[in-house]
């Protein structure tokens, strides 16, 4: 018998994506449910990483006693408002912890919090009348809601179009025995981490191991994208650079074929060898080339349009699907924005994405203004407030110049609405001028952007010439503070601030620079004795 219920915001998926939204829907008292597949939150994390480590680093002891500075190495928490006895480093002490310590934890925070989850309820067909979603489980169950998030994460593996490579394994399908692989000749699809990893464990097993994608290796010290090769786990090249018998091939595959024995036959093209082509003989082909979104569970009415070859439904800056209205997508799945380039696709930076999304949510269905402090419109309260942001935020310090915060310059009155971490495309899209009824207030749409950035990528990121002067901030490598000034969508000026080897803003080397572009910056707007202000 069908049965139905009805909610104002559903989300699918009690990963830490859907967790940390249900908090924050919980906390403002708004009527959700978060439908679950598994028996507990985290279902995902009970199989990966195959090898159990993670590589979201959990750092316990930093000097610090701000909970919020101490967001800036914790990786694994969800934003739970400080509260200390809510944090991931109670279930581990361990700088890469284990999958069960996030599973554990996950599990903690939803039943901490009484958070409203259906568990083992999984997800038959979603589809649309109107604008409200009817989302059918396998109890022959339809939930109604007016606002869908998906929180899913990635359930498929990414197959790359290679003719053959359904005869490869895959990273979830593998078999961790090692006995399985002793004396193989091994091919590892990809050069990600979870290739890596996989490559790393059979080190001691195999006869050789060939790690292949067409692309060089991107190592996260160069890129600075924790998504790239990371050094836990590349022990793997110094057996290819020190000849010991594994390499790792810069080759397009054209195809993968089975042989009588069992082995497989593998053509390559190689990248960077004049157009040299070459057939390796393997006893094991492993695919690690990465996930995708599973967009099969939608019918025609409200089918997402997906993007980056297939992988990710596409998003707009509020995270919401280009072509459907009121489905959304939270977790892993916001890294459609940023993609390879900043941490939405880690727990450390969607947590912020999440908390952002649920103002946005607040301000367009609930009627509420995105928060925002006032200030007086003077050089000393906002180099303050600037200073203040930049030396505590771990949003900005996690998502660098994928968030930020924005300054309104309200002339009617003298004074500045301070907004902090909200999306950078959200605010030059002119989003936030919505909350201004009257549009003649903020004329030019005239504000500024305060983030945390790293400065271009360097060649050997261990070798930077530094010049630790205030008028060479711009050449500044790790990551510094960057304030801009827009004034009807245009940069009208730019300032970076010197970085510092303990992340500190807080020396005259920082405030005087502030202190000067704010001068001038708002100079037209600020009475004399204002502008004569001095920060303290």
């Amino acid at each position: 018998m069908t049965t139905h219920s009805k909610h104002k915001y559903l989300i699918i998926g009690a990963g830490p994506g859907g967790l940390q939204l249900g908090y924050y829907l919980q906390k403002s008292g708004r009527d959700y449910l978060i439908l679950e597949s598994g028996e507990c939150a985290g279902k995902r994390f009970q199989q990966y990483p195959r090898h159990g480590q993670l590589i979201s680093i959990n750092k316990v002891y930093t000097g610090y006693d701000d909970p919020e500075v101490n967001l800036r190495w914790d990786w694994n928490s969800l934003l739970c408002d400080g509260e200390s006895d809510v944090l991931f480093k109670h279930y581990s002490q361990e700088y890469f912890p284990k999958n069960e310590a996030l599973l554990e934890y996950l599990d903690k925070f939803s039943e901490h919090y009484q958070l409203n989850v259906k568990y083992k309820t999984s997800i038959v067909n979603i589809s649309r009348e109107g604008d409200i979603f009817h989302v059918k489980d396998n109890s022959d169950h339809t939930y109604i809601a007016e606002q869908l998030i998906v929180a899913t994460g990635f359930s498929e593996p990414y197959m790359p179009p290679i003719e053959g490579i359904e005869l490869a394994e895959t990273y979830g399908q593998m078999s961790l025995d090692l006995k399985e692989y002793t004396n193989k000749r091994v091919l590892v699809i990809g050069k990600g981490n979870s290739a890596f990893e996989t490559a790393d464990h059979l080190l001691g097993a195999t006869s050789f191991i060939h790690v292949c994608s067409p692309n060089p290796i991107s190592m996260a010290w160069t890129t600075k994208y924790v998504g790239h090769l990371r050094a836990v786990n590349n022990n793997f090249l110094d057996s290819y650079q020190l000849k010991s018998q594994n390499a790792v091939l810069d080759a397009t595959i054209k195809g993968i074929s089975k042989e009588e024995d069992g082995s497989y036959s593998v053509s390559l093209d190689y990248s960077h060898a004049d157009g040299e082509k070459e057939v390796i003989v393997y006893d094991k082909v492993i695919l690690c080339a990465g996930f995708r979104f599973d967009d099969s569970l939608f019918d025609d009415t409200c089918k997402p349009t997906l993007s980056r070859q297939d992988r990710f439904p596409e998003q707009t800056s509020e995270w919401e699907s280009t072509n459907i209205k009121g489905l959304y997508f939270a977790g892993v799945l916001m890294h459609q924005r940023d993609y390879k380039k900043k941490q939405s696709g880690f727990i450390h930076g969607f947590r912020y994405n999440i908390h952002a999304m649920h103002k946005i949510l607040e301000n367009k269905y609930e009627g509420q203004a995105l928060p925002c402090i006032q200030l007086m419109l003077g050089v000393s309260s906002i180099c303050e407030q600037i200073l203040y942001r930049i030396n505590v935020s771990s949003a900005l310090w996690q998502q660098t110049g994928f968030l930020a915060d924005a300054i309104i310059i309200r002339q009617s009155d003298s004074t500045a609405d301070y907004y902090s971490q909200l999306p950078m495309d959200y605010i030059h899209e002119g989003n936030i001028f919505e909350n201004y009824k009257d549009t003649k207030e903020i004329q030019n749409q005239e504000y500024l952007t305060v983030s945390l950035e790293f400065g271009a990528a360097q060649a050997d990121p261990f070798n930077i010439q530094r010049k630790p002067h205030p008028d060479k901030a711009d050449d500044s490598a790790f990551l510094h503070p960057v304030i801009k000034h827009y004034k009807g969508g245009e940069l009208a000026a730019e300032l970076h601030l010197l970085e510092d080897l303990a992340g500190e803003w807080k020396k005259d080397v920082h405030i005087d620079p502030l202190k000067t572009f704010i001068e001038t910056q708002l100079a037209s707007h600020l009475p004399k004795q204002q502008v004569e202000d001095k920060v303290q």
